[in-house]
């Protein structure tokens, strides 16, 4: 991967259109912006019960976007990330429709996961309860054949989200399929959806196993053989999270941005300081995703909460999560838990713009020290702009998710690229791709509790990033040539970095 700053966006939404326009956007305006672009799913359809992560046809380009031809055709201009949803398939597919129709029969028969194929002598009351879910309730859902039998479906996530047995023969050609059309099409990076939840055994939580371990490195190791290099994407326990990054290509760092909404709100960076001395140095950083702002990750281990405590105290979390709330002025409450569909027990949906009360310098700060700390930085499309929370999507969905996925028209990201706020923010975005020292050497440097003080080293070059959250203000000095520069954050210039 590319060791630049990455967008990460729906085709539509942000182009308002397809692929070309997406193309023709990233060619124009944002040109030499971004390194690479993670498309968020772009498989038939686009707009399922999951927005796309539901996908009836994997192999398929959604023809409202293109085709594969103009996924190559992008790739030529930037690295492309694409999604591969290991853990399920929609119950629309023509894989299931066959199986509904023939049964045993269907040459698909092995590829859905049902509850006998994981409890075949049946389940006890401690083995249902022992299985962890991102929702509430047990992962399973009655379906009907053709010929009026009914089965029970495994469905982690919604009952059209049917799991794949990704241990069948049949499950295993799924996948290589898909990761063949990948690789034809110019995708170079893909990100491993729900792969914490793809291995299930009896007695055992189902998630993050150490068959799910080696399941995930014999899948990246295919897909290195096709010159593809694999993300992970699994919620957890810190330290898990660190034992995950030795195992795989890339791995997400999920603690980064409720620590730094925890530094900006109690100005207090001990936390973040701590983490990001440990933090894996081969991680992809985000603020914002299609997904809520996740807290299970620095929060203890479910597991054994008295003994594996997290990088922030309950009472932390708590406080963390009520003052995004009353910063995005109860919008975040409104799509979040049981207020919405989609319902995730570890997620607070609000763009990081509104969780930050629309403060323009802590939003600047955040993006800072995201592409200060350890890894490859990735944007959201909706921060990239300094979005706002979409209240009309969420009205007319009812899907907690939507406040952060809203559709820009041509105009708005027109009249958003030159909000000097916006503005800035590319500036910083190209100084982290430009500057050399940003493929050197990270440290955490001493300083007091208040403050933040992050340096890059490569050689002669380097670049500091140093942070007063009692202010807050931040000061950006580094090298250029023979000279020392220095440059403080500010929302109300357009103040490109100076290399």
């Amino acid at each position: 991967m590319r060791n630049q700053v990455q967008l990460i966006a729906y085709v539509d939404r942000l182009s308002a259109g397809g692929l070309k326009e997406l193309q023709t956007l990233l060619t124009g305006p944002l040109a030499g912006v971004f390194g690479g672009t993670h498309l968020l799913p772009f498989f038939h359809p686009i707009d399922g019960s999951d927005a796309g992560f539901d996908p009836i046809d994997h192999t398929l380009v959604d023809p409202r976007l293109g085709d594969w031809n103009d996924i190559r055709a992008l790739s030529q201009h930037v690295e492309i990330m694409a999604d591969l949803i290991v853990n399920h398939v929609s119950s629309q597919s023509p894989q299931f429709q066959d199986y509904r129709e023939n049964g045993a029969q269907s040459p698909y028969a092995g590829l859905f996961l049902t509850y006998d194929r994981v409890f075949p002598k049946g389940a006890t009351e401690a083995d249902l309860l022992r299985i962890y879910r991102p929702r509430p309730g047990l992962p399973f859902t009655v379906l009907s054949l053709k010929q009026g039998e009914s089965r029970l479906f495994w469905t982690t996530f919604t009952p059209s989200q049917l799991d794949i047995d990704v241990t069948h023969p049949q499950g295993k050609a799924y996948l290589t399929a898909i990761l063949k059309r990948f690789a034809e099409s110019g995708i170079r990076v893909i990100r491993l959806d729900a792969a914490g939840y793809a291995i299930k055994k009896p007695g055992t939580s189902c998630f993050m196993l150490p068959e799910t371990f080696a399941f995930i490195s014999d899948l990246a190791a295919q897909a290195r053989a096709l010159n593809i290099e694999a993300l992970v994407e699994i919620h957890s326990y810190y330290l898990k999270q660190i034992e995950i990054a030795k195992h795989v290509d890339r791995v997400y760092d999920f603690a980064l941005p409720p620590l730094i909404l925890h530094a900006l709100f109690k100005a207090d960076a001990e936390p973040l300081k701590q983490w990001l001395k440990v933090s894996p140095r081969n991680a992809v950083t985000v603020l914002d995703t299609h997904d809520g702002i996740g807290v299970i990750d620095v929060g203890a281990d479910a597991s054994d909460p008295k003994n594996s405590p997290g990088l922030l105290a309950p009472s932390q979390i708590d406080e963390l999560v009520e003052t995004m709330h009353e910063r995005s002025g109860g919008q975040s409450r409104k799509a979040t838990g049981a207020a919405a569909s989609n319902l995730d027990l570890y997620q607070v949906n609000c763009t990081y713009y509104d969780a930050l009360g629309r403060r323009d310098l802590d939003y600047l700060i955040a993006r800072a020290i995201q592409f200060w700390a350890p890894g490859v930085p990735q944007v959201y499309y909706v921060g990239a702009l300094a979005g706002t929370n979409d209240m009309d999507l969420l009205a007319r969905s009812g899907v907690g998710r939507d406040i952060n996925r809203h559709h820009y028209a041509p105009a708005e990201v027109t009249s958003a690229l030159q909000k000097t706020m916006v503005r800035s923010l590319i500036g910083l975005i190209r100084f982290r791709n430009a500057h050399a020292a940003f493929n050197g050497d990270f440290a955490v440097e001493p300083s007091t509790g208040n403050a933040l003080s992050l340096t890059w080293r490569k050689g002669g070059e380097w670049a500091s990033l140093d942070v007063d959250l009692a202010k807050p203000s931040a000061v950006i000095s580094y090298t250029s040539g023979a000279a020392i520069k220095r440059h403080e954050l500010s929302p109300a210039t357009n103040s490109e970095i100076a290399l």
